[in-house]
């Protein structure tokens, strides 16, 4: 007789007093047992705590809720809910039902009959705003640069893993995650469905132009030694097209020994050497830096407390 999957499912909250109720109780309405549902708050400034207390009492062999000590930011809240998670499949979704709970089971059944780590969802039409969509679209330019993600693949916060993913990206313990670089630095298997992408039921997202280049930079120094690399191929041309300019001006100087000294050229240069030193030693103690904050055992996040159960 073939074992049940359980099925765990991990949100994220940050001030969503108005949805996640309805969303908790539509999941546990549809979905089958056994199943669990890992509630995160991430410091939310409006009554999500008091809303996903009284979730976890009205569904306490189902719902888990796991109160932060304050805002670390959506990645952090994920490690956090991974790490309280015992299902089979463990699917991570938003708390603002832009996907239909009906839809979890479509992720889940791709990755059991293909045998999957992980199921991406993509939207046939996405209903976010202009700038949120732009930033999807540099994400996941960069993430193909960096990451190696394929290029067809968009990376939606909607997936599903399986228990062996789980446990993969739960041994990191740096303090910045990037969940889609620990899914791909881990596995490639990997696979796609379509389901919906519903608008807002109340709002607005949370992820502000401060979060967006944090979350960008979290995928530049954690997971890739490229920027590195290019800045050191930067250096490179740098110094050749320096060599160039030097040997012109010295055969200008042979020409027309009464040529006037170059003030303008002298000092864009110096500008400009300036300026790339200066980048370069911001990427360099940017990666000194967190090596710095891992070694001092920076955590991803602190949990105030667990209510679970009885």
């Amino acid at each position: 007789m073939q074992k049940i999957s359980k099925i765990s499912i991990s949100i994220p909250i940050y001030n969503s007093e108005k949805t996640i109720g309805q969303l908790v109780n539509r999941l546990v309405e549809i979905l089958p047992a056994p199943l669990e549902i890992v509630l995160v708050n991430d410091g939310s400034r409006d009554d999500s705590h008091s809303v996903c207390l009284s979730l976890q009492k009205k569904h306490p062999e189902i719902v888990t809720y796991v109160e932060l000590s304050k805002n670390f930011g959506e990645h952090c809240a994920v490690m956090a809910g991974l790490s309280l998670t015992t299902g089979d499949y463990v699917v991570i979704m938003d708390d603002d039902f832009q996907n239909p709970p009906e839809e979890v089971l479509k992720l889940v059944d791709e990755a059991r009959t293909k045998g999957h780590d992980v199921v991406y969802s993509s939207y046939p039409v996405k209903n976010d705003n202009w700038f949120r969509n732009l930033a999807s679209d540099i994400n996941g330019f960069m993430a193909t640069i960096l990451l190696k993600k394929p290029r067809n693949l968009y990376l939606s916060s909607f997936k599903c893993l399986n228990r062996f993913l789980v446990d993969e990206i739960l041994k990191y313990t740096g303090p910045y995650p990037y969940i889609d670089g620990l899914v791909f630095r881990t596995t490639n298997r990997y696979g796609v469905v379509e389901v919906q992408h519903d608008k807002r039921l109340d709002g607005r997202s949370g992820y502000t132009l401060r979060k967006l280049l944090s979350l960008y930079l979290n995928m530049f120094v954690n997971f890739s030694l490229l920027p590195l690399r290019c800045t050191t191929f930067m250096g490179f041309i740098v110094t050749f097209f320096a060599l160039l300019f030097t040997v012109y001006t010295f055969i200008s100087k042979l020409i027309d020994p009464d040529m006037p000294a170059g003030w303008a050229t002298t000092t864009i240069l110096i500008a400009f050497f300036a300026g790339l030193q200066l980048v370069v030693l911001g990427l360099t103690g940017e990666y000194v830096g967190r090596i710095f904050l891992s070694q001092n055992k920076t955590p991803q996040f602190c949990i105030r407390k667990v209510y679970k159960g009885e």
